[in-house]
Formats: structure tokens, C-alpha cells, sequence
């Protein structure tokens, strides 16, 4: 059985795919790769959540807690800290179906994972 993608997806997928090309030219540290790719996926765990996938938006909390527990080896800035310990309940939340919930701590996290440094 296939399904049929909606312009809507088309559309995110484009966005998406543009947003990760376009920024993939700005980090080369490793420790800022961790935090850039906790972003990105923090980024989708957000917007999976907003559109009520819980499944994807726990999936994409999942990566990104573990890119930013890789970053936390390498730095300590609280704001990556406080990052982590938001996508940490992003995932609690999707893992429970709340997909808005989980949406709304990956939201905290990228706004904190943002100021990382």
C-alpha cells in the first residue's frame, strides 16, 4: 500500500532539505557538528510534534539528545545543558503520544541549543 504525499510534505521536505544544505556551510568543530546536528533534528522533533506525529517527533528528540550528549563531552555551556535536559522531555512526551507537548520542549530546546557557542 502506498501513500500519497501531500503538498504540504513536498513542501516541508524541500525546506527542510534546503535549511540542512544551506547550513552544513557553517560548522566545521566537532563539538559544533554535535550541537548543529542536535539542532537540526530538534528542528524536526518540533515540527513532526506540531503536525501531531508523536513516533516521528520521539524519533528525531532521540537523535537529538544523542548529539547533544555528544557535544556535552566536549563542552560545557549551560545552555547546551539546558538544551539536552528539553529534548530529554521531548522524548518522555512523544514516547507518551503527546506530539504537542513533545513539540513544545524540542521548541525550548533549539532555542537554547541555539545559543551555543
Amino acid at each position: 500500500m502506498h501513500k500519497r504525499l501531500s503538498l504540504g510534505s513536498l513542501l516541508f521536505g524541500a525546506i527542510a532539505f534546503v535549511s540542512l544544505v544551506t547550513m552544513s556551510t557553517m560548522v566545521w568543530a566537532s563539538h559544533e557538528n554535535h550541537v548543529y546536528e542536535s539542532i537540526l533534528h530538534a528542528a524536526e522533533a518540533k515540527a513532526h510534534g506540531e503536525m501531531g506525529h508523536a513516533d516521528d517527533a520521539t524519533h528525531h528528540a532521540k537523535a537529538a539528545v544523542s548529539h547533544a550528549k555528544m557535544g556535552t563531552k566536549e563542552s560545557k555551556n549551560p545552555h547546551l545543558a539546558e538544551g539536552l535536559s528539553h529534548l530529554e522531555e521531548a522524548v518522555d512526551h512523544g514516547q507518551q503520544g503527546h506530539a504537542k507537548v513533545s513539540a513544545k520542549h524540542a521548541g525550548e530546546a533549539l532555542k537554547h541549543l541555539r545559543q551555543v557557542h
